[in-house]
């Protein structure tokens, strides 16, 4: 596929489901569906794993979007290493989500995340080399 609409597509499609599964944790808690014996919510462990990565969401992320939008503006002709670079992006967002929610892997998880933010950073800077540097 050669635009990046797909993989910017599959981020909001991660971030349904990151609220879903949100609502599900905490529906023992908020309406008693699910509560033990004893009134406590089963999945108060991984409640606030989820809401955090689920904010986590639009912080680096936002970076991601932005590119995009910016590229697909331009105009530009898309070269096949910025979709690369999405889907890099994007499938690291999903092991950096499950690795967050169901491990306390603090160094895996800031190895997925340097895969993910990497991946932006070379979108970045494709972007600046073809029309700040080349143009000068």
């Amino acid at each position: 596929m050669d635009n990046l609409v797909v993989p910017m597509f599959a981020h909001v499609l991660l971030c349904t489901f990151l609220y879903m599964l949100l609502t599900f944790v905490r529906a023992p808690k908020v309406w008693g569906i699910g509560r033990n014996d004893d009134g406590s919510n089963p999945f108060d462990a991984i409640q606030s794993k989820i809401s955090a990565n689920l904010s986590n969401q639009f912080e680096w992320p936002l970076f991601f979007h932005v590119i995009c939008v910016v590229l697909i503006v331009k105009g530009l002709e898309l070269q096949p290493i910025y979709v690369a670079l999405a889907w890099v992006f994007v499938v690291g967002r999903i092991v950096h989500s499950m690795v967050q929610i169901i491990t306390s892997n603090i160094k895996l998880r800031g190895i997925v995340f340097m895969l993910n933010f990497l991946a932006v950073l070379a979108m970045w800077g494709l972007f600046i080399a073809e029309t700040v540097v080349v143009q000068s």
